[in-house]
């Protein structure tokens, strides 16, 4: 993927092209000073899929130009990066698809990396007979890592949060009937009832407002006391990755290009911070498969001896999980592939400390068995 760097000062070019270098499926293709040069660029590039814009610059803001790249149609996704945390909530009003503050470190930018590699791949992966019915009624739903609704008319504006957590929760059941008082229960169940039931009433009305620009108003169905959300052509980035990681088996050697694909689909948990307590189980579960799915996509690189791919995805579990002695075992292979003795000493170490630490007990006897074994290699290798 190509992308443009739009900030007034050449130090932030310099200090993202050298955190970008990292990302090889992305290349920085230019850098600019001022919107008007940029947009000059991307009419004459329509390669372009991803501008790092800085929001306070003389002359047009960052805002400004992001606001005209939507009138126009544009298809390059846009981040803005800035020192101002107070322009969030007004930089989400527009389609824009991260919004990153100053100093960025490199776990935040691969975050947004990764969410822009994914919905360039949510496009790629789309079967080729659904190409004609393409186009301004195509709805693109995130909700790995972050959560928003958006066509060809623009990014859904969600007039109240509880709006955002209905539509939520309408889609993880979408097209079926939800009682109202399913809805009060489990959205509104803190209140008296009277009180819910107002409040769901405002709740579906505002939901209805902020779908309705997009053209999306009739989406939510009224249907025998409840409601049920009809979607039709849509992109929703946990059904693809559920339904490409969900494929049981190894994975082979020749398919791991495209399961590192994939992985990408993944930028964070269901419905990212909002953690809604209904939705605890669909998120667990995705999570799961998640690990479960790297596990194995590891598992194909270790066969293929592509132990820094490997290590990289198996670091991810172990920072979401350190006490899973599988992710831990997976990486003392690596250090034993590697021939790295000290690697290996100090990843087993680091385990049998935590256990101990944190639940008092000591590492599996197949852990054990591992450790020596891989020690042992590496000596015999020496020889």
């Amino acid at each position: 993927m190509k992308a443009i760097l739009v900030d007034d000062d050449p130090v932030m070019h310099l200090i993202m092209r050298k955190m970008l270098v990292k990302y090889p499926d992305v290349q920085v293709a230019g850098a600019f000073t001022d919107t008007q040069t940029a947009a000059a660029f991307l009419s004459d590039n329509a390669d372009i899929g991803l501008a790092f814009v800085d929001i306070s610059m003389p002359g047009e803001s960052g805002m400004a130009f992001a606001a005209k790249m939507e009138e126009a149609g544009g298809r390059v996704q846009i981040v803005f990066v800035t020192s101002h945390k107070e322009y969030a909530l007004k930089a989400y009003d527009l389609s824009v698809l991260d919004y990153l503050v100053k100093p960025v470190s490199q776990e935040r930018l691969e975050r947004t990396v990764n969410r822009a590699l994914a919905g360039r791949e949510s496009f790629r992966t789309q079967p080729l007979e659904n190409s004609d019915a393409r186009g301004r009624d195509e709805i693109i739903i995130t909700t790995l890592g972050d959560f928003s609704v958006q066509n060809e008319a623009g990014r859904v504006k969600w007039i109240s949060s509880k709006s955002a957590e209905l539509f939520a929760y309408l889609l993880l059941n979408r097209s079926k009937r939800i009682a109202r008082s399913r809805l009060v229960a489990d959205i509104f169940g803190g209140m008296s009832s009277d009180s819910a039931e107002k409040y769901l009433n405002t709740t579906v009305y505002q939901l209805r407002k902020s779908l309705e620009p997009l053209g999306l108003r009739e989406a939510v169905r009224s249907e025998n006391d409840g409601y049920a959300l009809e979607l039709s052509n849509a992109v929703i980035d946990y059904e693809e990755f559920e339904q490409r990681a969900g494929k049981p088996g190894s994975i082979e050697a020749a398919d791991v290009e495209n399961e590192l694909q994939v992985e990408r689909l993944y930028t964070g948990d269901l419905f990212g911070n909002k953690a809604y307590v209904w939705a605890i189980y669909e998120t667990e579960r995705l999570a799961e498969l998640y690990v479960s799915f790297v596990k194995r996509l590891a598992e194909a690189l270790l066969s293929i001896r592509n132990t820094a791919a490997a290590a990289k995805l198996l670091l991810k579990l172990y920072a979401r999980n350190p006490l899973d002695e599988s992710v831990v075992s997976l990486l003392m292979k690596i250090h034993g592939q590697d021939g790295n003795k000290k690697g290996l000493t100090a990843q087993y170490t680091e385990y049998v400390k935590l256990l101990n630490r944190e639940l008092g007990i000591r590492p599996s006897k197949e852990l054990l068995l591992l450790y020596d074994s891989l020690v042992n290699d590496l000596f015999d290798n020496k020889k």
